[in-house]
């Protein structure tokens, strides 16, 4: 018994004076462990007789009781104390400022119609405007659709119900109605003031803005971004617009030497109508302009039909011009790499945060990046 009395002493001791769980945790297996003292002593109760075990047994176990509450009591108060050391070494100072943290990021596609601006600003183009509702004159008749178009159909075009004459509106299918306003000359204000007013040649305008058909893919989607040009001048030839967008393709992906192509093809407001190739290569999944034997359409442009001219109150014996225009959403997917189209309208600020441009710097035409 005296031995038992010696080593609960000890033992109270050293879990008494334990600075911490782990030194605790030691204490408790030389006790309670499978190799530990008290253990050792209840095993050994086997060997005893009967008379020694109702002695022996009671007070072994009492023992253990006894060292196994006071472990558990003492590793409360351990524990306690180092989560309190914890809170301690990571308060916060609330008096400190707070670390920088972005809020916002500005939009690809903004980004990339604000580079397209400076760059067609620099070269003298003025900036017009227009509504998103059009009505079929300056969406459709004024640029030379013929009545049964495809695009007049509701595949093509999103079409708003008749109103009270029976008359049905549009979401524009591109901003060329911008072009049509600032052609047709006449002495009344415009009835808003983000349309453009008409005015009389010479003309050197572009008209950036969302338009809308009925799309969707990788490369497509319902409403996307536009910048379309005009020009209307005397003695204007295809040469004037091949040199304008070779210049601008140069400038705009920061390459000197872009190879482009022009390929026939028809659209109902110009003529003759081409679109516009630019070099590029697509191997290893990325689009590499300027590089590679591969070709990527850009732009659709041509002469301006003379029936939208006279459409507009212009004489195509007096006055010619060209007109093209840009995908915004597509040029910034060529030009920053951006796999997906529709990831663009997706509002998905992860996608934002890792492609967005900072808030705080203008768009520098000269190296994209700002």
């Amino acid at each position: 018994m005296t031995d038992l009395a010696t080593l609960e002493t000890n033992l109270a001791a050293r879990i008494a004076v334990a600075p911490d769980t782990a030194a605790l945790e030691a204490v408790r297996l030389d006790a309670l462990g499978k190799t530990g003292a008290i253990s050792a002593l209840l095993k050994s109760l086997g060997a005893m007789n009967a008379d020694e075990r109702k002695v022996q047994g009671p007070a072994i176990n009492g023992l253990r009781d006894r060292v196994a509450t006071a472990v558990a009591q003492r590793k409360t108060l351990l524990e306690a104390a180092e989560l309190d050391a914890r809170l301690a070494a990571g308060r916060l100072d609330l008096s400190l400022p707070a670390p920088p943290r972005r809020k916002g990021a500005v939009h690809p596609t903004m980004q990339v119609m604000d580079e397209m601006i400076a760059i067609f600003a620099e070269m003298g183009f003025a900036l017009a405007e227009g509504p998103d509702i059009e009505d079929d004159f300056h969406n459709f008749t004024a640029l030379n659709f013929p009545p049964k178009h495809p695009a007049r159909e509701m595949h093509d075009t999103f079409f708003f119900p008749p109103d009270a004459e029976g008359v049905r509106k549009v979401l524009r299918t591109h901003t060329s109605p911008v072009q049509v306003r600032a052609m047709q000359r006449t002495n009344t204000p415009p009835a808003a003031p983000w349309i453009a007013a008409g005015q009389a040649p010479p003309i050197r305008i572009i008209s950036p803005g969302r338009t809308y058909r009925c799309d969707s893919d990788a490369t497509h989607t319902p409403m996307f971004h536009q910048i379309e040009g005009l020009v209307i001048d005397r003695d204007i030839h295809m040469g004037h617009l091949k040199w304008t967008l070779d210049q601008f393709i140069a400038r705009f992906f920061e390459l000197e030497g872009v190879v482009t192509r022009f390929r026939p093809h028809h659209f109902p407001f110009t003529e003759p109508s081409a679109e516009m190739d630019v070099q590029c290569d697509t191997s290893g999944g990325e689009v590499k302009i300027g590089q590679g034997t591969e070709w990527s359409e850009i732009v659709g442009c041509g002469m301006v039909h003379p029936n939208v001219l006279r459409n507009c109150g212009i004489d195509p014996d007096e006055w010619q011009g060209f007109a093209f225009g840009f995908g915004v959403d597509r040029l910034g997917r060529l030009k920053y790499g951006m796999p997906d189209l529709r990831d663009m309208f997706a509002s998905d600020v992860r996608w934002l945060a890792h492609y967005g441009f900072s808030a705080f710097a203008a768009p520098n035409p000269a190296s994209g990046l700002s």
